[in-house]
């Protein structure tokens, strides 16, 4: 998956762009961490439980110039991607999503836009 200005996951009713306001200690203080590469990389779990080694995972990799992004939900262990809005069983799952989002949101690190 390619950088790109702005990213959803596949079957959201939002897009998200990186805010203006985003900066690297912005990333740091939110939960993001360097990589080797210098990009800016999140993983936070998609379950009721955190401590779920099952489940999963919301991936969020920000590059090192701080203007394109990609966000992915993969399977626990982080190899395959999957689709949680096809299936209402999942709905727990699409609250926490959006949350989270909703939360970087509010810290000013992206900017949310209806599809």
């Amino acid at each position: 998956m390619a950088f790109t200005k702005q990213a959803t996951i596949k079957g959201a009713k939002y897009n998200y762009v990186l805010a203006p306001t985003a900066k690297r200690y912005t990333l740091r203080d939110n939960g993001f961490t360097e990589t080797s590469s210098g990009n800016f990389q999140l993983a936070r779990p998609l379950q009721a439980t955190p401590q779920s080694k099952e489940g999963f995972k919301l991936k969020i990799t920000v590059a090192k110039d701080l203007g394109t992004f990609k966000m992915s939900v993969t399977t626990a262990n982080g190899l395959k991607t999957v689709d949680i809005f096809k299936d209402s069983q999942q709905e727990m799952v699409q609250e926490k999503f959006y949350y989270l989002m909703d939360g970087m949101i509010d810290r000013g690190l992206f900017i949310k836009e209806e599809i």
